[in-house]
Order: structure tokens, then sequence, then C-alpha cells
């Protein structure tokens, strides 16, 4: 009788469920709460790249503010007199003391330093694996395009925010990266020379350059970057979380962990990659600008790098040759100008890729499960010439370094990269379309014939054969859920008629190209299937 009398009476609220009630009252997010105790998020690791994202910008936040406190940003010149002894008395910035000040003679100064910088070089290089897997299993497909948009500007603007910092410190190496910028800018045709007298205050290296650089990094990026990271979470939480293909996985459930198990993995997450960026600033030592010295506009820094993130933008500058045109009292700086134009386009090449496929294909169906990127050939080639440029520009950006520990002519070495920017991408997407269509073929005949089993078997005519067994259904749902679309073949005119003939025509070859007799296998059809199997 006690045990029903218990039953029957109202469950007694623990203290957090009374906290999280009485908090639900009064703000009005009872609902929201509930909505989201409810949702299941697909559990595979590929999904912890965007996690990485997200944790590495709050260290870089975290990190950032406490910089704050201790950082000068000015270039009026001041005398060192702090601790590192080989320094002092020299004439340097405010904001080149503050930097040796917090190095040296704020308790736990450096680490804090050296983890804000490394957590911005993760934070750009898991949104680049991040928007990689995106771009390779069709995850930016409707509803996800503004998403993918965003996930852009965000990649985008964390190279400019690791940009702006790293010259913050006003020291020898990033003066130089900023003449290199300055000459970029400076290329431009007509608006060039205002737009590098507004950023740096004059005539560079000017005397505003370090407090505008401030301005933009620690007000104007991180403010763009934080609304677009929240916008981009409400969208995820709206348009639900994609999956990949698997049995009982469909467009119209999602199947993985709930809420409080993938909440806990994700607060361990958290822990583990914070605690990798301290780690990695406690026993890696990375920008050491007490060995660079001061900025001096008379001085360059010998094998000098950028960060691995804008090293495209270095390396497309260092193998360009020096090309200029003069014209009515002009010049054209060819050689700063078609790297800028060529950086610029590979971007945003990226960045529309997701709307040219949507109406290649004109799918307006929304999709929540994956691609497996060797059923798409010519999107993964196209990914891994992409990344190919992205590398090979790379290794540009290390010309004078791969000369001199490899002995070789620095202009072998720039000759080389010249032709590979050219070649590589051809030959990468070339193998790997290939790859994925080999991939297709052995997909198709284990769909068809079963899985290998090892075991030979001789016929009565003396023949070996290796005997198959059938597949399991989840692996044949794998392998065959994926659907295939069927290239264009409208002539021209036979489009809409607000289209454009040239456009249809246009559409019609991209659509061959993606989806044509050489850019996918067939799949088995169930008529194929049940004669070769003998199933029904």
């Amino acid at each position: 009788m006690q045990n029903e009398s218990r039953a029957a009476g109202p469950r007694p609220e623990r203290g957090g469920e009374k906290i999280a009630d009485w908090a639900g009252g009064r703000l009005g997010c009872r609902s929201p709460a509930k909505t989201m105790m409810r949702r299941v998020f697909p559990d595979h690791w590929s999904f912890m790249l965007g996690e990485i994202c997200l944790y590495s910008l709050l260290v870089l936040i975290v990190t950032g503010v406490y910089l704050t406190f201790y950082f000068h940003p000015s270039s009026e010149q001041v005398q060192y007199h702090g601790s590192y002894v080989p320094l002092q008395g020299q004439t340097v910035s405010e904001a080149f003391n503050s930097t040796m000040h917090i190095s040296f003679d704020v308790r736990g100064g450096l680490l804090v330093r050296q983890a804000h910088h490394w957590a911005a070089l993760i934070f750009v290089g898991a949104m680049l694996a991040h928007m990689m897997r995106v771009f390779f299993t069709g995850a930016f497909r409707k509803p996800r395009e503004l998403n993918w948009v965003f996930g852009f500007l965000l990649l985008v603007l964390g190279m400019f925010a690791g940009l702006t910092g790293y010259d913050l410190p006003d020291d020898l190496l990033s003066g130089t990266g900023l003449a290199v910028v300055n000459g970029t800018i400076l290329s431009v045709p007509i608006v060039g020379t205002y737009l590098s007298m507004f950023l740096f205050g004059g005539e560079f290296p000017g005397h505003d350059l370090v407090a505008r650089f401030n301005a933009i990094h620690v007000l104007l990026i991180p403010a763009a970057m934080v609304a677009l990271t929240a916008i981009h979470l409400v969208l995820i939480r709206r348009q639900r979380h994609t999956q990949y293909p698997g049995p009982g996985r469909t467009n119209e459930n999602v199947v993985g962990l709930p809420f409080r198990v993938h909440a806990v993995k994700s607060a361990g997450y958290f822990f583990l990659v914070a605690g990798t960026i301290f780690f990695l600033a406690a026993i890696a030592q990375i920008n050491p600008v007490w060995k660079y010295g001061p900025y001096r506009a008379d001085q360059v820094s010998a094998g000098s790098q950028p960060d691995w993130y804008m090293g495209i933008a270095d390396g497309l500058l260092r193998v360009m040759p020096g090309w200029e045109i003069s014209a009515w009292g002009h010049t054209l700086a060819l050689d700063n100008l078609v790297p800028l134009l060529a950086g610029v386009g590979f971007f945003l090449a990226l960045g529309a890729y997701p709307f040219v496929e949507s109406w290649v294909t004109g799918d307006d169906r929304d999709q929540h499960v994956l691609d497996r990127p060797r059923n798409r050939p010519v999107r993964t080639g196209l990914g891994a010439a992409w990344l190919s440029v992205y590398f090979v520009a790379l290794l540009g950006a290390a010309n004078d370094v791969i000369a001199t520990q490899l002995h070789v002519s620095v202009n072998a070495v720039t000759w080389a990269v010249r032709i590979g920017l050219v070649t590589v991408p051809v030959v990468v997407y070339s193998v790997v379309k290939r790859v994925a269509l080999g991939l297709q073929r052995r997909d198709r005949e284990e769909v068809l014939h079963g899985r290998e089993t090892g075991v030979i078997k001789r016929l009565p005519h003396g023949e070996f054969v290796e005997v198959h067994a059938p597949l399991s259904p989840q692996r044949l749902h794998t392998l065959t859920a994926h659907e295939q679309y069927a290239p264009l073949t409208a002539a021209p005119g036979d489009g809409a008629e607000d289209t454009p003939a040239w456009a249809q025509r246009l559409r019609v070859r991209l659509s061959r190209g993606l989806y044509g007799e050489r850019s996918q296998i067939p799949k088995p059809t169930e008529r194929e299937y049940k004669e070769i199997t003998g199933r029904r």
C-alpha cells in the first residue's frame, strides 16, 4: 500500500528541475528547452569537426579577452626595459612592448598568448576540414544553402582574423607580411591607393596601423563571427541534422543519440579540444617575437613564412612573374593583381558550387541523407583538385625554405610550383574521379554477386572460382540507397521560357559532365538483382 500511495501522488521535483521550471516560466524558454531535449543527434566522428570549430572559437574568445587587458594597440615609440635582456634599451612600439610584457612579465601570459595563436590555427583548419566534409557528402543541398554560405564566410573571416591578429605585435615578421599586403592592395586599379591610405592611416606603415588592426581584430571580425555562428546554429536546429545513409535512415527521420547523451559527449569533447590547445601552447613555441625584434621599414626577416591558411596567397604572389603594364602614365602591377584575382576567384568557386549544382540538377527537394563521395565522382574530383591547388600554392609560399633545405635553386622550385598549379589539379581530378568510378564498379559487383569469402571451389569441369556470400540487408541498403541523377538531354530552346538559350545549353553540358555516361556507373536495378541472384 505504501508503494501505491507513492505512485499515485505527485512525483517530487529535483533541484535541477525546479530551477529549470523557475527559469522557463520567467524567461519564456520552457518549450524550446523541452524541444531540444527531444532532439536526436547523429553519432558519426565527422560531425565532430564542426564542434572543434565551435570549441576552438570559444578558446579564442576567452584567451583574446585575457590578452586585451594587457595589450596596448599603439604605434608610439618607447624604450624597452622588460625582462628580455637582448632588447633592453631599444626603441620599440607600445604594441611590441606590451607583447613582450605579456610574454615575459605577466603570469601565464605566454601560455595564453600561444594558446590564442594555436586556437586560431586549429579553428581555421577545422573550418576547412568541416567545409570539405560538407562538400564531399553534399550536405550543402536544400535546405542548407544558406548554412553553406555562412560557413564559407566564417572560413574567410577566420583567415582575416588570423591575419589582423598576426600583425598586432608589430614585430619584424608581421611587418614583412604587412608590406606584402600593402603591395597587393596598391595593385588594385583606381581605388588601391585610397584603400591603403584608409587602412594604414597614411603612407605605409603609417601611425594608426596597430590601432586600426586592433579594432578590426577585436571588434568587427569577432562580432561578425559570433553573429554568423549563432545564425548557423539556429538554422541547424530548425533544419534538422543530416545523417549518413543506412538502414532506417530517410529524409523523414534522424537516427542517433538523444540530447542528454550527446551533451555529455560534447562537454567532454570541449575539454579535450581545450586541453589539446593548451598542451600545444605549453610545449610548442609559436611566433617568438623576441627573436624577430621590432618592425623596421628598412629590414626584412629572412625565411619569413605566413601562417598556413594564408599560404595560398603568399604562394601565388611568389610564383607570379614580375609583369607590369604601363599605359597613359599609369602602371598596372599584374604581379600583385593577378594573384589577388586568382585567390578571390579560387575561394568564390568553392562558395558558389552548391548553387551551380542545384541549378544543374533542378532538384528542389529537401535532402537530409548525405552522399557517399564515391557516388558523386565529379564533385569529389573537383573538391580534391581544389585542395591540390591549395597544397601546391602552400609549397610555393615556402620556396626559399625548400631551396635552402634541399640545396636546390629557388628558381627551380618556383618553376616547379608554376607548372604544378596548372598540371597537378588536372591529374588529381582525373585520378580521384577514376578511383570513385572504380569504387562504384566494385559496389555494383558486390551487390550483384555478393561479398568475397576467400573460399575457393573447384567446378566439375576443373575451373576454380571463389565462393561469394549474399550481402546483409544493411550492407545492401548502404550500397543501393543513393539516387542517381539522369543527365539533361533537352535541346536548345526546350527549357523554360524565361531561360536564355545559351543558359539552357550550358546547363545541359554541365549536367552531362556531372551525371553523364562517363561520370557515374549505373547502380543495379531491381530486375538485374533478381535475375542474377535468383531472389524475388
